[in-house]
Formats: C-alpha cells, structure tokens, sequence
C-alpha cells in the first residue's frame, strides 16, 4: 500500500493521532517542516517559511520525498504531512508551485485523512505562529488543493485519540 497521509491544519491532533497509530505497531513518519523549522531556527542565516517560502518548500520537498521513499518500502506507513501540503502552504503564501511539486505529489494513497483544527488543543509557539483563524484557513486550503490534486479527503471526527485511531482503521479495513 502506498503511504498513507494524515494531514490538516495546525493544532489538530496530527501528531498525536500519528504517534497513536504508531504505537499500534504501524510505520509513522514525523511531520518533516517542524523538525526543518527548529534545525532551520538555529542556523544564523537559517531557511524558514515566513521569511522565505519557496526555499524552505525545497527543504520540505526533499524530505518529504526521502520520506515517501521510505515509507513505500512498509505494507502500511502513514506519515504526517505529504508534499500536497506544501503546495498549499506555498498557495497560501502566494507563491509560483513548479511543476515538480505536482509530480512528487503522486505516489501516495488516494484517500488522506484531514484533522481539522480544535480550539480546545490550539497552541501557538514559535514553530506555530498562526492564529487559529488562519489555521482554519490553512485547513480549507489544504482540503481543497488535495480534491484539486485528485485525492479523496476523509474528515477525521474529532474525538479521543483511540476513537480517530479506530476510525482511521475502519477506513482502511486494518
């Protein structure tokens, strides 16, 4: 099966959902742009997304496909975030999307499973610097180049993290 994606606007419960299925014994894959945002962080002339958007979708591309790479080689991998994202990322930015991302952007399994942002878990830090305004934004933008890109979206219903782990389960008949 082609790697599955979990993806969704900030403070949705991704990564708590990934790790969940994680501890259920699947292959999980971390979300990439958080750890290039806190390496990026660092460096003195460090590549982040508010002060240079096409460069750090680079970075995000390259892991991001190192990381479907991977992923291919498990019966079932699931990884937080995909390369659609970063299309709507750079959509939001009002950015150029090369051709590239679209074609890398294949590979993974149709169906994706959105989280949608809760106000309740919603934190910003400094690798969240988004409203929970604009993390709803980002949500809608990223279900809708992710229909533009052929995908099927599943809203994953909010709920304890064993419910979404069950649900996306179901879904997947696993």
């Amino acid at each position: 099966m082609a790697p599955i994606i979990i993806s969704g606007g900030p403070g949705a419960g991704k990564t708590t959902l990934l790790n969940a299925i994680g501890d259920a014994g699947f292959a999980t894959f971390p979300e990439g742009s958080r750890t290039l945002i806190e390496e990026q962080s660092q460096l003195t002339n460090g590549i982040l997304p508010w002060t240079d958007l096409p460069a750090f979708a680079k970075l995000c591309l390259n892991l991001m496909s190192e990381q479907k790479r991977l992923a291919s080689q498990y019966e079932v991998a699931f990884v937080d975030r995909a390369i659609p994202d970063i299309i709507g990322y750079l959509k939001m930015g009002q950015c150029e999307v090369d051709e590239a991302y679209r074609v890398e952007s294949k590979g993974y399994y149709s169906p994706v499973f959105v989280c949608r942002p809760e106000a309740s878990i919603y934190v910003q830090d400094e690798v969240r610097p988004h409203s929970f305004e604009e993390a709803v934004q980002i949500h809608q933008l990223l279900c809708e180049t992710y229909v533009e890109l052929g995908f099927e979206v599943i809203d994953v219903p909010w709920g304890s993290v064993e419910e979404r782990v069950e649900f996306v389960k179901s879904q997947l008949r696993l």
